[in-house]
């Protein structure tokens, strides 16, 4: 257990018993009127679930893969996900409670995350996916050094796994950071 003494903050890896908190604070994050409290919804962009136990589960489970979750005075209140591919790592699956939104909470666990992908596994990129559309979201990856591709993917539209897309224009660009 990792813990930023500064911030009050401990980082952890996930563990099954985890599995019901993450999806409610992930759904939370990006789904339904709850998530409309902090910046991060997409819920003008898509109903639905975000994740769902199995999805959540597959990545505390994957060899390759870390759930970490952040907690405040023993209250989760953020996660994400940090995969090793070699020479990169992705970063994914990054929520934080909409009530702990806006105070720099996010920029600590994004540094966090690369620091962690860089000492541990000694990645020299970090790699992530983003909506298209979501212009603040990545305005904010930009000021912390991401830069944008242009390399795009299409949205899994009909896997509703992904949610329910309100609108026919959604893909995901890959965002790129220099770690090394």
């Amino acid at each position: 257990m990792d813990t930023a003494a500064s911030t009050g903050l401990t980082f952890r890896d996930a563990t099954d018993a985890d599995v019901d908190s993450l999806v409610a604070l992930i759904e939370s994050a990006y789904r339904g009127d709850s998530s409309r409290s902090g910046w991060t919804t997409e819920a003008d962009i898509l109903e639905g679930q975000r994740t769902d136990p199995e999805g959540v589960r597959e990545v505390i489970k994957s060899p390759d893969s870390r759930l970490r979750v952040v907690e405040r005075d023993g209250t989760l209140i953020a996660c994400c996900q940090l995969e090793h591919r070699g020479d990169h790592a992705y970063f994914g699956m990054f929520a934080v409670s909409p009530a702990q939104q806006g105070g720099g909470l996010g920029k600590v666990i994004l540094a966090e995350a690369e620091r962690y992908a860089r000492e541990i596994w000694g990645a020299a990129e970090m790699h992530m996916t983003v909506i298209s559309v979501r212009n603040d979201l990545i305005a904010w990856y930009e000021r912390r050094g991401y830069r944008r591709t242009g390399q795009m993917t299409p949205f899994p539209y009909g896997d509703e796994r992904f949610g329910i897309p309100q609108r026919d224009d959604l893909q995901f660009e890959l965002l790129v950071k220099q770690l090394a």
